[in-house]
């Protein structure tokens, strides 16, 4: 439990209403209970306020008026959602320490206030900074680095000599520098080509469950700090992913591809391979990239759903459309003739 005036406090907001009221946690809207706090970022959601039985409410400043039970006033309310989130982080403390099952190598290098957890396996010549968490089950390879504070969930994997930055969080099922999908054609069938290169990741970098980032031919894949994704993502062998750049769930991006800063790729979206994306560029859902875009702005691609039937003869008037050109272009070609 919270106060008000101490979440408050926490958060550097103001507040309106009882400093000692207390606060066991967050909840919606229009759920929310006489103990707990909830938030309010959107203006249409205003009606919802009358109605509302929660303890306090995040809200901007210019809405205090319309509130009827106490609230912390922000310009931000959905960041200090964000924040009041940390303060009621309910996830279990991890234990300090190597379990007794894990394995270590000899001559890896471990910073303070480790916790290893069961079946956990740290390879030769790896260095985990302070406070690093790896979950049950996770392997970290040799030569790996993990930056301090980054909590590496079970059964993840980082596979040898992979860089990552400190305040990172790789979520469970996620591999880390498998090979790049290389291979060349030869006289007896595909030849595998070494993949050579590593991953580096940044600072600040969320990697949500089941997702791959593949290792470089030979230059590194790079992930640039404050990069988040979602789970079941795949970036592939030498790409570049820019500063706080999202990309959500189900996106799929091929090799050697470039992506600026501040981009968002929303969930399914498919790029191709050696294309360079420019800074502040955002993909909507299930668009396919082929073409590199080098202005900013919103992009898509795809076709909207429609009744099956429907559907079917658009898709075969889209098969037409080619022949359609060229008539109307004779045509053109034609009238204009005619005209001169």
């Amino acid at each position: 439990m919270i106060t008000l005036g101490e979440l408050a406090d926490r958060l550097g907001l103001t507040f309106s209403g009882d400093a000692t009221r207390l606060l066991s946690g967050i909840a919606p809207l229009g759920s929310a209970g006489a103990d707990q706090l909830t938030f309010l970022s959107e203006k249409k959601y205003l009606p919802q306020l009358a109605e509302s039985g929660a303890g306090a409410v995040i809200l901007k400043t210019e809405w205090r008026d319309q509130c009827p039970v106490d609230c912390l006033l922000s310009e931000r309310p959905y960041v200090s959602f964000a924040r009041a989130t940390q303060v009621f982080d309910n996830r279990p403390a991890p234990s300090l320490g190597i379990h007794g099952s894990a394995h270590v190598a000899d001559n890896a290098t471990l910073g303070a206030e480790v916790s290893i957890g069961p079946f956990a396996c740290v390879e030769a010549g790896a260095v985990l900074g302070d406070g690093v968490v790896l979950g049950a089950g996770a392997y970290v390879g040799h030569n790996a680095v993990i930056g301090d504070r980054s909590h590496i969930y079970p059964s993840a994997v980082i596979y040898h000599s992979v860089i990552m930055g400190s305040d990172c969080t790789v979520h469970s099922h996620t591999v880390i520098g498998a090979d790049g999908f290389g291979f060349a054609p030869g006289p007896e069938g595909w030849e595998k080509i070494c993949q050579l290169g590593s991953v580096v990741i940044g600072d600040r970098v969320d990697i949500g469950a089941s997702t791959t980032i593949d290792r470089g031919a030979l230059a590194d894949t790079v992930i640039a700090d404050g990069v988040i994704i979602d789970d079941q993502v795949h970036i592939a062998h030498n790409c570049r992913i820019g500063k706080n750049t999202a990309i959500a769930g189900c996106v799929g991006i091929a090799g050697s591809t470039t992506i600026g800063a501040n981009c968002t790729l929303a969930g399914a979206v498919g790029v191709s391979g050696h294309l360079e994306i420019a800074d502040n560029v955002h993909l909507t859902g299930q668009s396919r990239v082929t073409r590199s875009l080098s202005e900013p702005g919103s992009y898509s691609s795809g076709t909207p759903l429609a009744e099956s039937r429907e559907w079917g003869r658009n898709a075969v008037r889209f098969t037409q459309l080619d022949k359609l050109h060229r008539r109307i272009a004779a045509l053109e070609k034609a009238l204009q003739n005619n005209n001169d």
